[in-house]
């Protein structure tokens, strides 16, 4: 052991070593960029990735629906009639609301 540390010690006492050790170890743990850093910077990356994959799904799926709402006059109205209370000139329409929503 007393062997392995001496050796050792001679290696860390080149200055060349030294210096890149205290490099590694500014560079690693105490610079502006350390590894704590990057590694939330990159489970950030990692959710804003999941996130604009989630928006991309419901582009597609709002997409589709107003290809289909568009596409014939009839479902326009049926969805003008429930979503906004539109009704025709001739017609009544009564709003039953639930007191529990």
């Amino acid at each position: 052991m007393k062997t392995f540390l001496l050796k050792f010690w001679k290696i860390i006492k080149n200055k060349y070593v030294a210096a890149t050790l205290i490099f590694l170890l500014i560079f690693l743990f105490l610079g502006e960029n350390n590894v704590r850093v990057i590694h939330r910077l990159r489970r950030e990356l990692n959710d804003l990735n999941k996130e604009a994959r989630l928006i991309e799904k419901d582009i597609k799926q709002d997409s589709l629906e107003a290809e289909n709402l568009f596409g014939s006059k009839e479902a326009l109205e049926a969805y003008g009639r429930e979503h906004y209370y539109m009704k025709r000139d001739n017609e009544d329409i009564f709003i039953v609301k639930n007191n529990n929503e």
